[in-house]
Parts: structure tokens; C-alpha cells; sequence
């Protein structure tokens, strides 16, 4: 079903479904959803999105939102002055 969902939607949007990483977006989302909040995943896919659109997406955009989740906590307490 998703397979299907993916191809409808590339093609709906002009996208050439090749240049989708389905597994780790969905890794990504997983990880935003986890570790920030989960109305953040979605948030974050299309954030990601917009800056591909842009052309202002590093090239490793999706390994950096995933590990910025991952260490969230940590950077939020950082920021706060909690550590």
C-alpha cells in the first residue's frame, strides 16, 4: 500500500519517484516523533521538503534532521543551561 501511495503522489506532484527516500524519511519522522513530539514529524518532512524545493537543502539534510532528534533532549537542557 505504501509503494502504491508513493507513486500516486510522485506522480500527482511531479516528482520523479526515484529521488524519494521512502525508508529513511520514514526513519527520520520515527526519530522526530520519538524524540521532539510527534505533530513535529510531519512538520519536519515538510520543512525538508520546502528546502529541497529551494535548493536549500544540504545534501545530507536527512541524516542531520535525524540526528538532531536523536539528541534533542540533550540539546534542549544544553541550551537551557540544565547540564
Amino acid at each position: 500500500m505504501l509503494g502504491e501511495w508513493t507513486a500516486l503522489v510522485c506522480r500527482e506532484l511531479g516528482v520523479d519517484p526515484a529521488r524519494v527516500d521512502r525508508d529513511a524519511l520514514l526513519d527520520l519522522t520515527k526519530e522526530v516523533a520519538h524524540g521532539v513530539t510527534r505533530p513535529a514529524a510531519p512538520l519536519t518532512a515538510y520543512l525538508l521538503g520546502l528546502a529541497q524545493g529551494a535548493g536549500s537543502a544540504p545534501p545530507d539534510a536527512v541524516e542531520r534532521l535525524t540526528e538532531l532528534a536523536q539528541r534533542w533532549e540533550g540539546a534542549v537542557a544544553e541550551t537551557r543551561g540544565d547540564r
